[in-house]
């Protein structure tokens, strides 16, 4: 936690205070309730500034910087990653974009190696979660099926009451794909699917993977560093990618590939070097460690805290709007899915774009808004929860930021007001 104002921390204590903590974000827009750190993380002021000083060093002189600072501070970085994720060696971690760079790069590695296999039949499949994020979908689609495979989805279920509702359809879908002797030579799984939110049981379904004879496991883990920790031996995958600018702190962009057998062909795919690329939000993890362990527990304080607080938080607009959460606490991590009244009548996709821009531009509150679609059975009328907020909690956020969102949905049920009122 952060030290109070008024508190007198301990003899050599670094530990922040809440006016530091307040300093850190004073860029952020004062007006906004940002309760939506999901989406593109936050970067405290300090590592900003280490930004810059990374950059200006390549401006100052770039021939010294390439021949002489660049490999060894990406080499630190990458160390650093290496002891965060329990990795064995630092030549399995590699830093890239983002985790859509790191998925295209394990996929063309992936289907070279489909195409060359003389086991390699037309109609193998692949599985990827149906909610997986939509670029690593559509990557998934295009290079298995341009290799001449075949893409299994997993329907997972929303709401979700135990991790054993996702093993039990993930289960069915193996099934499927190998289904008319067909064999199964990629799992692509989420650690934390990104919306609908809810934590994946990675551990477990790697080992089914592993007994069912899937050839490759790929695990994308967007969300996952700062979020909840990460031990990339004991998930036991072949491949796994997180953002280093979601959840701990870094400036977009930056991610990191861990792959368990590297190979000198995946590992130039993924380090190559460009001379006028700007490496500088790859190069402040140092001073990233630096500002976490400057809280209580450090990382794995701030994420027990974040987890702690986005459930206290979901529970309590749960409670004031009627509904409930979409997951229970354990697979909410720092994210959590909230029910909205049915009454606001969100039926598609437009409409919680709709009511997203509404609540942002009248009430200054910025969340993403879900929409799921009635299920097989259910009845589409007043008695289906079809949308969901999906809060975040930050080190930055305060009490008052879920406050907001709370009054604005219930100022909106008071009003009568549905989304069918909105606009396109």
């Amino acid at each position: 936690m952060a030290a109070d104002d008024d508190e007198n921390p301990k003899p050599g204590s670094n530990y922040i205070t809440q006016s530091e903590l307040r300093s850190e974000f004073s860029h952020h827009d004062p007006t906004i309730a940002r309760i939506n750190n999901g989406s593109f993380g936050c970067c405290p002021a300090t590592i900003i500034a280490a930004q810059q000083r990374h950059h200006l060093l390549l401006l100052r002189q770039p021939d010294y910087y390439h021949a002489k600072l660049l490999k060894p501070s990406i080499l630190h970085s990458r160390r650093l990653i290496q002891t965060l994720i329990n990795a064995d060696r630092v030549d399995e971690i590699s830093i890239v974009d983002n985790a859509t760079t790191a998925a295209a790069v394990v996929l063309q590695h992936t289907t070279s190696s489909f195409s060359l296999s003389s086991n390699f039949r037309p109609g193998d499949a692949a599985l990827i979660l149906h909610y997986a994020y939509g670029a690593v979908k559509k990557s998934v689609q295009a290079y298995i099926t341009r290799a001449g495979g075949h893409v299994i989805e997993v329907h997972l279920p929303f709401p979700v009451k135990s991790a054993s509702e996702i093993v039990l359809e993930f289960r069915k879908a193996l099934r499927t794909g190998k289904s008319n002797g067909r064999k199964i030579r990629l799992a692509v799984i989420d650690h934390i699917t990104s919306m609908p939110c809810v934590i994946i049981p990675v551990k477990e379904l790697v080992q089914i993977c592993r007994n069912e004879g899937v050839d490759t496991i790929f695990i994308d883990g967007a969300h996952a560093i700062g979020n909840l920790p990460i031990d990339v031996k004991s998930i036991g995958a072949d491949f796994y990618t997180s953002n280093l600018h979601k959840w701990l702190f870094c400036p977009p962009s930056a991610a990191f590939l861990y792959s368990k057998q590297t190979s000198d062909e995946l590992m130039e795919t993924a380090t190559a070097w460009m001379g006028t690329r700007d490496y500088s939000a790859q190069l402040v993890l140092p001073e990233v460690i630096e500002f976490v362990n400057r809280f209580d527990g450090g990382i794995s304080g701030i994420m027990k805290r974040n987890h702690d607080k986005v459930v206290e938080m979901g529970e309590m607009l749960a409670g004031a709007w009627g509904s409930e959460l979409g997951a229970p606490p354990e697979m909410c991590a720092s994210l959590a899915m909230v029910g909205l009244p049915i009454c606001l009548g969100v039926k598609s996709d437009l409409d919680a774009l709709k009511l997203r821009r509404h609540l942002r531009e009248c009430f200054k509150v910025e969340v993403p808004i879900y929409y799921r679609a009635p299920l097989e059975g259910e009845v589409d009328d007043d008695s289906v929860t079809t949308g969901y907020v999906r809060i975040s909690h930050q080190v930055y956020n305060v009490v008052d930021d879920y406050y907001r969102l709370r009054d604005a949905v219930i100022k909106l049920v008071e009003a009568g007001f549905t989304c069918a009122l909105l606009s396109k």
